[in-house]
This record gives structure tokens, C-alpha cells and sequence, in this order.
């Protein structure tokens, strides 16, 4: 979306947050120090109003991610809906223009003579009166807009399994180095893979369970053996008393 414009501000003043502010901004937010902006407008679904504190997160280029005063999220805004004061800087009023001067024409004094009648003294010239115009009405603020959410990271779950039947699992989040492996069991291993529902995943978990499944028979009947043995050797040497 576009950032909005401000009637409000001039080139020379500007209302808004600049680049200057910004790198301001990221300066301080780099160095651990406390970064503070103002929110130009309100905010009604947050419950937020024009002019709240908020602390700076982090600085995007144009966008600041920041956590406003009483709310318990981390929202985007760009930088011409932020600004570095609390209060705006009012723009000087503009002079009030002189309203025009109208100047009667100089009344004729009556030239007294005995024969012709003094000539009456023309009426003064009417004053235009000045209408002053009608402020147009302000525009209805338009309704705030709320941010979405930025989604998490992706998250990657790798199963492992050792020469020994040793079973463990790793999780990657986004760009981030994987975790340390957690060791799991077997059939926890295999009711989860089931539960997935993907055939190529589960025909090869369960043939690594098979296989060390025969290789731990396959292990008992050979101590069962050495036992049976042992104790065969044990009776032909006879029971020292």
C-alpha cells in the first residue's frame, strides 16, 4: 500500500519521520539504546491515539517496526505516518490580506450665486461589502488500516537413525542453524511417520525397525545359546559347596 500524504506538512517542514530521523533511528536501535517515535494518526482497533509513544524495534529502509505504548505487538508503519516529536510543528499563519479600500468621491461644495440654484452635492458612491469566503469542509479521516502479522519462519523437522537403532530429531527454524538432536524412540518415530499418511516415508522407517527388530532376536537367541552352554559347563563341573 502507498504511503499516505500529508496536507499537514511542507518541504521544509516536514511532519513525518526523514532519512536523517531514520538512520537517527537505526543508529540507536543498533547500539541497544531506546528509540521513541509518535504516531501521527489514531489508530481505533488498537485502541490507539494520535500522538502515542512507541518504541522502535527495528529500521527497514522506510519502514519502522515499532511496539506502541499499551500494546503487546510489533507492527510495521512507514515513516510518513511517524513522527520524531510528540507534538507537530505548526506552520506559520499567514498574514491576513488588507481588505480594499474604497474611496468616496470628494463631496462638491455648492457655488452660492444669486441666478442659477446651487447644484445638489452627489450622493457618496456605495461601499462593496466584502463577503468573506466559506471554508470548505474538512474531509472525513479515512478508517486506519490494520497490519497484518508477518508469518513465522519456516520450520524443517529432520528424522535420523543411527547403525545402533538410535533414533533422534532435529529442528530448523527458517534461516536459522538447526537445534541440538533430541533422542526418541522407535515406535514413537513410527506412529508418527503413520500419522503422516506418506507411503515412501513409512516403507522406510519401517524396514530400518524391521531390520533392527531381526537384528535383537537374532542377538537374544545367540545369548540365549551362550547362556544354555554356560550353564551346561556349569553342571559337568559340578556345584562347589
Amino acid at each position: 500500500m502507498p504511503p499516505r500524504r500529508r496536507s499537514g506538512a511542507t518541504a521544509s517542514t516536514p511532519d513525518h519521520l526523514t532519512a536523517e530521523n531514520l538512520a537517527t533511528l537505526a543508529s540507536a536501535v543498533a547500539e541497544g539504546k531506546r528509540a521513541t517515535v509518535y504516531l501521527r494518526e489514531a489508530t481505533p482497533s488498537l485502541g490507539i491515539e494520535a500522538g502515542t509513544s512507541a518504541k522502535v524495534v527495528s529500521v527497514d529502509g522506510t519502514t519502522v517496526l515499532i511496539r506502541p505504548k499499551g500494546v503487546n505487538d510489533e507492527l510495521p508503519f512507514e515513516a510518513e505516518e511517524l513522527r520524531i516529536n510528540r507534538v507537530a510543528s505548526t506552520p506559520p499563519k499567514p498574514a491576513p490580506r488588507p481588505k480594499p479600500v474604497v474611496e468616496s468621491e470628494p463631496l462638491m461644495e455648492p457655488l452660492v450665486e444669486t441666478r442659477p440654484k446651487p447644484r445638489p452635492a452627489p450622493a457618496a458612491a456605495p461601499v462593496p461589502a466584502v463577503i468573506a469566503p466559506t471554508p470548505a469542509p474538512a474531509p472525513a479521516p479515512r478508517p486506519a488500516v490494520k497490519r497484518a502479522k508477518k508469518l513465522p519462519a519456516g520450520v524443517s523437522v529432520t528424522i535420523h537413525a543411527g547403525a545402533d537403532n538410535d533414533w533422534s530429531v532435529t529442528v530448523t527454524l527458517g534461516a536459522k542453524r538447526p537445534g541440538k538432536a533430541v533422542p526418541v524412540a522407535p515406535d514413537a518415530v513410527e506412529r508418527a511417520i503413520r500419522e503422516l499418511g506418506e507411503p515412501t516415508a513409512i516403507e522406510a522407517v519401517e524396514s530400518i525397525i524391521v531390520e533392527a527388530r531381526d537384528a535383537a532376536v537374532a542377538r537374544v537367541d545367540e545369548l540365549s545359546r551362550q547362556l544354555e552352554e554356560a550353564r551346561k559347563m556349569l553342571e559337568a563341573l559340578g556345584t562347589t559347596e
